[in-house]
């Protein structure tokens, strides 16, 4: 443990998993055990801006965010930008803040603000990341790789990850593009452990179980322990739809070949990212077998994150 941080809160939105990974992978990198703080706003104030409603934080329930306060405050999300900002002041500052992703409020107001590449936004205490934190790590993944061992080893080689979004506000995978895919799957060589998303439509799901979820392969349903880290460890490669910049981003920190999936829509932020890890040589576009092998220096921006808060909190 940083003998500076002794305590950590992680303050995010009640429900935004992936966010919340994030958090967590700052945390585990800096080396503390974090209380996390799952919160949303009350009534009305749901509906509204929560950046009006300065110093007040019985906007929020549950009300958790009570004294004494942490040395360090991890944060992501819009509803836990207000939050951030209230403990800050009321600690003069002795509550070191982290904002990840862009708080569209001053940076100023935070001790360190994380964003991705794609994002815009820059200033004296902020830091660019290349993608989103994550909890990935090798050690991490090898304990994966150990407790999914007879779930993944009898798998026929290579085995391919396919990780499956679904809509979003830039992107949506239309029944059409379900069916494109599951037409440049079919003839790889090996096996294949499938994930889909909540964001996945059903009649795009019924699409990819009807065409993947036979012998031979791994089609995650949703029932029993989610095997998504167990998927990232056991596979030669990782296929990925372009709609979710976490998933790309915990693909990117693996090592393994990263072939990005085309969906329908797009947005140029997204695409700036995920033009910004094919340059990197993390990733390459996927446009059918057989699939290429390559090599790169993992992402790792959870400890990029948290090396930047240590050598401010001295």
């Amino acid at each position: 443990m940083n003998e500076t941080i002794k305590t950590c809160w992680i303050v995010v939105e009640d429900g935004l998993s992936g966010t919340e990974n994030q958090c967590i992978g700052v945390a585990k990198a800096l080396g503390v055990k974090p209380e996390i703080k799952r919160i949303k706003l009350k009534f009305p104030w749901s509906f509204l801006s929560p950046h009006i409603h300065k110093d007040d934080l019985s906007i929020y329930t549950p009300e958790c965010l009570n004294e004494p306060y942490p040395d360090i405050l991890i944060a992501a999300g819009r509803k836990s930008v207000e939050a951030a900002r209230i403990i800050r002041t009321k600690t003069q500052g002795k509550t070191f803040t982290v904002q990840l992703q862009d708080p569209k409020v001053p940076p100023s107001d935070f001790s360190l603000v994380a964003v991705p590449y794609h994002d815009p936004l820059r200033g004296e205490n902020v830091i660019v990341t290349d993608g989103a934190p994550n909890k990935i790590t090798p050690e991490l993944l090898a304990k994966a790789k150990d407790h999914f061992a007879p779930l993944f080893e009898p798998l026929k080689t290579p085995r391919i990850a396919v990780l499956i979004g679904g809509k979003s506000k830039a992107h949506d995978i239309t029944p059409i593009h379900a069916q494109n895919l599951v037409e440049k799957l079919l003839p790889l060589e090996g096996s294949m452990m499938v994930t889909a998303s909540r964001r996945t439509a059903e009649d795009s799901m019924g699409i990819f179980q009807k065409g993947l979820a036979h012998d031979g392969n791994f089609f995650w349903d949703g029932s029993g322990e989610n095997p998504y880290l167990g998927m990232l460890a056991w596979a030669d490669h990782i296929l990925v739809t372009e709609d979710s910049v976490s998933m790309m981003s915990d693909a990117g920190s693996t090592g393994k070949p990263v072939h990005i999936i085309d969906v329908a829509g797009g947005s140029a932020r997204l695409n700036q990212f995920k033009e910004h890890i094919k340059a990197l040589g993390v990733a390459r576009d996927f446009t059918g077998g057989p699939l290429a092998e390559w090599s790169y220096e993992p992402l790792n921006d959870s400890q990029k994150v948290a090396d930047a808060v240590k050598s401010r909190i001295k």
